[in-house]
């Protein structure tokens, strides 16, 4: 029995650091807008997610890629307001100066 763990233990892929290291640089490559990294990112998250499926529960996992998406969903919508705070900030600047413009004409 003891023999048939430690076979078992050496099978299973360890994860290592750079395999989360690759799944997340090609994630934020993604996300800044890099449609080319999405093939990066599906094979690096596939990697990842089978190694951690053979070392982790069914719950783990669920709860993991649960705490993910939280994280990703925060990070979207951080992004989204910094936009259109962006978007806001370049539309008064530019009402701003249309003002400022007609004033100096009239």
């Amino acid at each position: 029995m003891a023999t048939q763990l430690s076979n078992v233990e050496k099978e299973l892929e360890k994860i290592l650091p750079e395999d989360v290291i690759n799944a997340l640089q090609s994630g934020y490559k993604v996300f800044q807008g890099e449609a080319d990294q999405l093939d990066d990112l599906i094979k690096h998250s596939g990697v990842l997610l089978k190694k951690a499926s053979q070392r982790f529960t069914t719950t783990q996992l669920i709860l993991g890629i649960a705490g993910v998406a939280v994280i990703a969903i925060i990070a979207a919508k951080k992004a989204v307001d910094a936009a259109s705070n962006d978007d806001e900030a370049s539309y008064d600047s530019h009402k701003k100066d249309a003002a400022h413009t007609s004033a100096k004409t009239a």
